[in-house]
């Protein structure tokens, strides 16, 4: 990139990283971008638009191209359009506090895994218009944004028979879903054999929400369950950490938290044995993309 510096890329990694640091939670890709642009005013060229691209801005795609060597070193981590920074991220920060240091060191580790692979990787200097990769990425993204505002303006209920065609996909016989009106803290119920004769049954939770269920909430649901009862927890908009803490430390009861993301996962990979009824509650259609190493 002949108009863009390694003091520059530096600067652009170092400040997102700190955007990061400060969002223990990450942040969506596009958000991160526009804090690092608000941080960072763009130059002219990275104001400018691709030659080749009219109406794609340089600077959010350098931003997310400078964002290669920070994966591959560890320091972030990408996932359905939200990132996060890891420890090794913010060790990073304090150990290279000079931002062409931080670039420079961030170069060093991707020069070391793409030393592991088998093709050449993309070089990080390359002023060429959205690569594969960031156009995939962005994709994704808006995909996930997309799923995500479905699920949460749906029907509680119609969220419910989502996660009970789930179970049944998944080759669990469905007993109980509970009517609309109070559920007693139980919204489906389900067993591994047909007559629901045989142990352990599943008492299933569902929370539709967009905000995160609290240890309270989880203990709550924990004191619905049998001592032979296998508990599963959906909650749309996740859980806290001290409700994930609490999950992981039962002895008596055994508790699996599902949030929003590893529902779609879970919706995806079963999808070809979901019910046409239940797919039409939540259809999706795969689309294929260039999907480079890099």
């Amino acid at each position: 990139m002949p108009e863009i510096t390694r003091r520059r890329q530096g600067e652009m990694t170092q400040a997102l990283l700190r955007i990061l640091a400060e969002a223990p939670d990450g942040l969506s890709a596009r958000a991160a971008v526009d804090r690092v642009e608000e941080v960072l005013q763009a130059t002219p060229f990275e104001d400018s638009e691709y030659p080749n691209r009219p109406g794609i801005r340089r600077f959010p795609n350098i931003v997310r191209f400078s964002t290669i060597a920070p994966v591959k070193a560890g320091w972030m981590v990408k996932q359905r359009g939200m990132w996060t920074v890891t420890d090794e991220g913010r060790a990073a920060l304090e150990q290279f506090p000079d931002p062409e240091d931080l670039f420079r060191e961030a170069g060093r580790l991707y020069g070391e895994w793409r030393a592991k692979q088998p093709d050449p990787a993309t070089d990080l200097d390359d002023d060429a218009a959205p690569s594969p990769g960031s156009v995939l990425e962005e994709a994704e993204e808006t995909a996930w944004t997309e799923i995500k505002s479905f699920l949460l303006a749906i029907n509680p209920y119609e969220f419910q028979d989502l996660v009970a065609g789930l179970l049944e996909a998944m080759s669990y016989h469905v007993q109980w879903v509970s009517p609309p009106g109070q559920d007693q803290g139980i919204d489906i119920v389900a067993s591994a054999d047909p007559l629901g004769a045989a142990s352990p049954r599943l008492k299933v939770q569902v929370k539709r929400r967009a905000d995160a269920t609290n240890v309270d909430g989880l203990r709550a649901f924990l004191a619905v369950l049998g001592d032979e009862d296998i508990g599963i927890f959906v909650s749309a908009g996740g859980f806290t950490r001290d409700a994930q803490r609490e999950a992981r430390t039962q002895e008596r009861r055994r508790i699996t938290l599902v949030d929003l993301e590893r529902f779609v996962e879970l919706w995806i990979e079963h999808y070809a044995k979901i019910s046409e009824e239940a797919q039409q509650l939540f259809p999706l259609r795969p689309v294929h993309y260039l999907a480079p190493t890099a």
